[in-house]
């Protein structure tokens, strides 16, 4: 089970500068404790990663989920006093609810242990 602790519509929902220039949307923010651990995730909305117009590639985004992980999440996590094991940034061309399959999205999502002031890339 899943707690929204933030949406779209919100003053800080974005867009976001990112290392690849595109446009990033926060789209929510999930409170995740189905793994037995918090883990927060960190949804946005990028749709030039959209397959049909192949404008940023994963290897051009993936920098981006690191930057939203130390320059958004971090703090984020600091505001609210949370402390989770993990920490999820995942970018989706389209708004898609969580947990469910759309297979004409394009999804990219990594997965960060925070530590102090930085965020450790962590393998599904």
């Amino acid at each position: 089970m899943a707690l929204c602790l933030g949406t779209a519509g919100q003053a800080d929902a974005g867009p976001f500068d990112v290392p690849s220039g595109q446009s990033v949307d926060l789209h929510e923010v999930l409170l995740d404790e189905a793994t037995g651990e918090l883990w927060v995730r960190f949804r946005f909305l990028a749709p030039q990663i959209a397959r049909d117009l192949a404008v940023i590639s994963y290897e051009q985004a993936a920098p981006d989920m690191d930057h939203l992980c130390q320059t958004l999440a971090l703090t984020y996590l600091q505001q609210h006093q949370l402390a989770p094991a993990r920490v999820v940034i995942s970018l989706s061309d389209r708004a898609v609810p969580f947990g469910e399959a759309d297979a004409a999205a394009t999804q990219f999502f990594e997965s960060y242990r925070p530590e102090g002031d930085s965020c450790i890339w962590e393998a599904f």
